[in-house]
C-alpha cells in the first residue's frame, strides 16, 4: 500500500527514515525543486527527550553528534539598555542537552539516510481529496495513507479539520553579519558562541551563530495579533530596500545601547519577514483512515523552540506505529494519534506560557526568573 508523505521537512524526512529502517517504503512529496534550492534557516536545538530520542529511534544520533555545536548551548541575556543580566558559558565537555544544529545540516542528514528516490522534488500541492493528491501544475497522485507534514499552511490539515491557523502578533525581520569572527570581531565577542538575546518593551534583538560564521539577527516584535500586510505596512519598514530597512529599524529600536544597534548596522542586504501564526493548544479531530498529521501542520506552536523538536519525534513515533501495523494503517494512525495528542497539548500550553513571557514589556526579567528557576 502506497504511504505518501507531503512535506521534506525534519518530521517527514524522520517518518521516511524510520520506515525506511522497517522495510516499509514511502514516498515524499516536497515543493522545492531540489534539496539545494533554498536556505533551510539558522540554528535548531534539539533536547535529548524529543528531538534527539526520534534520532536515536532513526539509528541517527552519531551522525547528529558530529554534526551538532555544543557551544550552541551558551547564552546570553541581556536589557536594552546593554545590561547583561545573565551568561551561560557551556564547558567542553558537558552532555549535549540541547545542542545547536544548522537546519540545512540537519535535514542533509535526514536526506542521505533514506533511498535518493524517496523525495519527488518540485511537487507543489494544490490541494488533497480522499484518496487523491492534486499538484499545482495540474499532476495527481493516488494514495492508501496519506501524512501532512507540510507546515503551518498545510494542504493536508483541511481534510481532518476546518479550524485554520491566527497571528500571534509577532513579527520578525531576518538580517544577517556574514563571517562576523572575520568581519566584526567586536560584535562577534559581545554575542559569545551561542544565543544572543535581548529584550526591551515588546521588542527583541535574537542573534544565534550558524556554522558556516554567519550570525544570524531577529529584529522580533509583539504587539496585537495583526495581518503580516497590515503590521508592516503601519510600523513604515520599507521592505524591498535592505539599507533603509535597516535604517528604519535603528529607529525602532531608538534608546537601545550602541552597541545593540551596531549589530544592525553590520548586517548585509539579506532580509527575510515572518509573521508568527499558531493553532489552538491541544487541537484534535477524529481518525480518519488514510489520512494523518505531524509537525506544524498538526499542533503549529507559538515560537519556543519546540517545533523541530516534537515533529521529528511525531515522525519517529508514527513510523514506528506504521512498523508494528504494516497491513492495518486505521490501527497504527489511531494509536499514533492519541499519543501525539496528549504529548503535543502539553509542549503547545508550554509554549504559549514562554510566549507570554517573550511578550511581555518586562520579557527580560521574566526570562532571567525563569532560567533561574525563580
Amino acid at each position: 500500500m502506497t504511504i505518501t508523505i507531503v512535506g521534506a521537512g525534519p518530521g517527514g524526512l524522520a517518518l521516511a527514515r524510520i520506515l525506511h529502517l522497517n522495510g516499509l517504503e514511502a514516498v515524499v512529496y516536497e515543493r522545492d525543486a531540489s534539496r539545494e534550492a533554498r536556505g533551510q534557516g539558522g540554528m535548531l536545538d534539539l533536547h535529548t527527550g524529543t528531538g534527539q530520542r526520534a534520532l536515536r529511534l532513526a539509528g541517527l544520533i552519531d551522525g547528529f553528534r558530529a554534526i551538532a555545536r555544543g557551544a550552541g548551548q551558551d547564552m546570553r541575556l541581556l536589557e536594552a539598555d546593554g545590561t547583561l543580566l545573565l551568561r551561560e558559558d557551556t564547558p567542553d565537555d558537558a552532555p549535549f542537552d540541547r545542542p545547536e544544529v544548522d537546519r540545512a545540516d540537519l535535514r542533509a542528514l535526514l536526506l542521505d539516510s533514506i533511498p535518493a528516490d524517496t523525495v519527488r522534488w518540485g511537487h507543489a500541492v494544490a490541494h488533497a481529496e480522499d484518496g487523491r493528491l492534486c499538484f499545482t501544475d495540474g499532476g495527481t497522485a493516488t494514495y492508501d495513507l496519506l501524512v501532512g507534514a507540510d507546515g503551518a499552511d498545510s494542504r493536508i490539515r483541511p481534510l481532518l479539520t476546518d479550524i485554520r491557523p491566527v497571528y500571534t502578533g509577532q513579527h520578525s525581520i531576518e538580517l544577517g553579519i556574514p563571517e562576523v569572527d572575520r568581519t566584526h570581531p567586536e560584535l562577534a565577542e559581545m554575542i559569545g558562541r551561542g544565543n544572543f538575546w535581548v529584550f526591551g518593551d515588546r521588542q527583541a534583538l535574537v542573534v544565534q551563530r550558524n556554522g558556516d560564521g554567519r550570525a544570524r539577527v531577529y529584529a522580533n516584535f509583539y504587539s496585537s495579533p495583526d495581518t503580516a500586510e497590515s503590521w508592516f505596512a503601519t510600523r513604515e519598514i520599507p521592505l524591498g530596500d535592505p539599507a533603509a530597512v535597516k535604517a528604519r529599524l535603528i529607529d525602532l529600536y531608538a534608546g537601545w545601547d550602541a552597541r545593540l544597534l551596531a549589530l544592525i548596522a553590520a548586517c548585509d542586504d539579506t532580509v527575510r519577514t515572518r509573521s508568527a501564526t499558531t493553532l489552538p493548544a491541544g487541537l484534535t479531530w477524529p481518525s480518519k483512515p488514510g489520512v494523518t498529521l505531524l509537525g506544524d501542520a498538526a499542533h503549529l506552536m507559538r515560537g519556543a523552540g519546540e517545533g523541530a523538536n516534537t515533529a521529528l519525534l511525531d515522525g519517529a513515533l508514527l513510523g514506528l506505529a506504521l512498523a508494528a501495523h504494516p497491513d492495518d494503517f486505521p490501527t497504527a494512525v489511531s494509536e499514533y494519534e492519541c499519543e501525539m495528542f496528549e504529548r503535543t497539548a502539553a509542549a503547545a500550553r508550554m509554549s504559549a506560557d514562554m510566549y507570554e513571557k517573550l511578550a511581555a514589556p518586562d520579557a527580560a526579567q521574566r526570562l532571567l526568573a525563569f532560567f533561574r528557576g525563580d
